[in-house]
């Protein structure tokens, strides 16, 4: 006796289909269409072939077939049910096809549904046909039909129907259609697991596993289908990242900063103007090691919002000048890098180090002086944005480069910055983000990085007290909380969401608000306006005026979102919140409470948006970015475009972390012992990581 997949049903051998070799060739065949405007929408979909179409999965929960008798009116609904008669009807308006009309049943009972626009379908729907119909149930046993497609299944009510993504010129269910009339092909489909490692995960094989998510008989064989191929998708990436990394290891050499860093040592004990927490210590001696190497390091160090990671990155940059060397930071924004400047300069101390700022806005002269000497290794910290990439830009001995929301340039960038280091080497790379990452995205979008995490913060940080606020009573009480906190000596930011008014976005532009703020409820305070659209010396202007303590209010856009540092800042107030994603809230909320003071973030938006609850209810940001990911999905939050990987079809995290650390694991013992996927067990593997991410997936990686 034979199992069935995923039932437990015995099959006796008699009743086994007759076994057929797959032939996958039979995948490569040309998709046929129904009519013109679906060969269009299927190109749109990226189906091309037969197997574009068959790895056209259905969304993870299908549309449960409901029964006549249960629907309800007004609600859209899936049901399989059995044309009993059926006819058109000519329309009165012109231009307007007949109607077709049709009595439809299940064991439930009948009603009468109505197809617009699709007079042949009374020729291709007999009585006797069962359908399987999506639409809108409208009470009175009348069923208008949005999607439809034939079906030999006997699916019954309360059964999962598969529910396609779809585009304009092709519904769901036509697509379901085309998968029936293909669905012998399935079994074409090449087994890229080793049989060793399905048979340790228990894991069905691929045919089995898509015929089970196209066409489910019960939940439970959708699930375990949908398990093996997430698995399947994460092994895959797994592989990709751990070659990637090793190719890395072995590809590039780098100066190693391996003797005594007296400056680095001084500077730590004697200038900075605190005591480093136990994290930052971490931090440093693992970069320390890793650059003690002549492998070029590729670290990435996330952190808290205020738990110092430049600091650490500070550190990077001056081993490289204990060794000679030169060290760079390079920001995604003018506003962010001169921050970080700043910054550089006031924990340098007394420290005579030679640092530059270059941007876009560099006056010519100033530029030229910074270029001269970065090219004689004069100059040995230089901070920017994406100048620093340009041709113009020559440092002497580039040995150490820190990349600042390093998701935000593109890998192109990151390697032209690479190749600033003398001939023959590459320069030790410190990647830092503001936003804490999950363990599950640090595993997969970061998984060819070494990474280290700052989760303490430095004494004296205080949480900061978050409400949601959405009616007018609420904002006038805001408003008189900022004020007392103005009138104590205190400042606050003012966060809009847009720097012009629009009509198309309902929403609150930050100079509208500044001016209304200066007339009225603000007149008595000095209010400065800031966003990234005005002028370097005037955005330079408004922020030193409101770091410095002479202005009082700072109304922004979320240009302020990361890099600014305004101890003296209580107030945190962010107009249309739900408008923001939960890490750049946190962000914003972190650009207060940085003194002795205790302070509050207010967030003007529905009390209802899930993202909003979750920031007034946690202060941690690696909570607030796992209830993210829940929230958003993988994707959106990391850009996987950035980083030259493809997004999950298949797998869902956090939902599948459980997945990905046996997937993690499988990777690493396979490649343990088979570096170049070269055993013949792994050659069907090889070839789906080629296909999945290029041939360069499997070239050989550098002894």
């Amino acid at each position: 006796m034979i199992r069935a997949f995923a039932t437990g049903e015995p099959l006796a051998v008699e009743d086994l289909p007759a076994v057929r070799l797959p032939r996958p060739s039979r995948l490569d065949a040309q998709l046929g269409a129904p009519y013109p405007k679906a060969r269009v929408a299927l190109e749109r979909l990226g189906l091309h072939t037969v197997g574009d179409l068959l790895e056209h999965l259905p969304h993870d929960a299908g549309r449960e077939a409901r029964t006549v008798a249960t629907l309800v009116a007004g609600e859209s609904a899936t049901v399989v049910v059995e044309v009993r008669s059926i006819r058109s009807r000519p329309v009165r308006r012109r231009g307007m096809r007949p109607l077709v009309e049709a009595t439809v049943a299940d064991e439930s009972g009948p009603m009468k549904v109505t197809f617009f626009n699709q007079p042949w379908l009374e020729q291709k729907y007999k009585p006797g046909t069962r359908l399987v119909l999506h639409g809108k149930y409208r009470g009175r046993n009348a069923f208008s039909v949005q999607g439809h497609a034939p079906t030999t299944d006997a699916v019954a009510g309360g059964a999962e129907v598969a529910h396609y993504p779809a585009t304009e010129g092709i519904t769901s269910t036509q697509i379901l259609e085309l998968v029936r009339a293909h669905r012998e092909e399935i079994v074409d489909v090449p087994e890229p697991l080793p049989a060793r490692m399905r048979a340790r995960e228990r894991l069905p094989d691929r045919p089995a596993s898509l015929t089970a998510v196209h066409f489910p008989d019960t939940d439970s064989d959708a699930g375990e289908a949908r398990r093996r191929l997430a698995f399947e998708e994460i092994l895959l990436l797994e592989l990709v990242l751990l070659r990637r990394k090793a190719r890395r290891r072995t590809a590039g050499t780098a100066a190693p900063l391996d003797g005594p860093a007296p400056l680095t040592a001084r500077w730590l004990r004697d200038e900075l103007p605190f005591a480093p927490t136990d994290d930052q210590r971490r931090a440093i001696a693992e970069i320390d090691a890793d650059m003690a190497q002549p492998v070029p390091m590729q670290r990435l160090l996330m952190g808290e919002v205020g738990s110092g990671k430049t600091v650490v990155a500070l550190a990077a940059m001056l081993r490289a000048v204990d060794h000679g060397m030169q060290a760079a930071l390079m920001a995604p924004t003018e506003t962010l890098a001169e921050q970080h400047f700043a910054t550089v300069q006031r924990l340098l101390g007394g420290e005579s180090v030679s640092a530059a700022l270059l941007t876009g806005s560099t006056p010519a002269r100033r530029r030229a002086d910074a270029l001269a000497k970065l090219s004689t290794g004069e100059l040995s910290l230089l901070v920017g944005t994406h100048a620093l990439i340009e041709e113009a830009v020559e440092f002497d001995r580039l040995a150490v480069a820190v990349v600042d929301e390093q998701h935000r340039f593109g890998v192109d960038q990151r390697r032209r910055l690479d190749r600033k280091a003398p001939d023959g080497l590459s320069p030790h790379v410190l990647h830092l983000t503001a936003t804490p990452i999950p363990r599950t995205l640090a595993l997969t979008a970061y998984g060819d990085l070494d990474t280290t995490a700052l989760r303490e913060l430095p004494s004296g940080r205080k949480p900061v007290e978050t409400h949601v606020a959405g009616s007018d009573r609420e904002r006038a009480r805001a408003y008189e909380r900022i004020r007392e906190e103005l009138r104590a000596g205190r400042q606050a930011f003012v966060v809009c969401p847009l720097v012009e008014e629009s009509e198309a976005l309902q929403a609150k532009a930050a100079t509208a608000e500044f001016e209304r703020l200066s007339r009225t409820e603000f007149a008595d305070f000095e209010v400065v306006l800031l966003h990234g659209q005005m002028r370097p010396r005037h955005k330079q202007e408004a922020m030193a005026a409101f770091a410095d303590g002479h202005a009082d209010v700072l109304v922004a856009t979320s240009v302020i979102e990361v890099g600014i540092d305004v101890p003296n800042a209580t107030v945190m107030l962010v107009e249309n919140a739900e408008r923001y994603g939960i890490s750049q809230l946190h962000q914003l909320r972190g650009r207060v409470g940085r003194g002795e003071h205790a302070s509050v973030c207010i967030l003007f938006g529905p009390p209802e948006s899930a993202r909003l609850r979750a920031l007034a209810e946690h202060h941690d940001g690696f909570r607030l970015a796992e209830i993210d990911l829940e929230l958003r999905g993988e994707g959106e939050i990391v850009g996987t475009r950035q980083h030259g990987l493809a997004e999950f079809r298949v797998a869902r995290l956090p939902r599948d972390a459980e997945l990905l650390d046996r997937a993690r694991a499988h990777a690493r013992a396979l490649l343990d012992d088979d570096a170049e996927l070269e055993a013949p067990e792994h050659a069907l593997l090889a070839d789906a990581l080629a296909r999945a991410y290029g041939p360069e997936a499997v070239e050989p990686i550098p002894a």
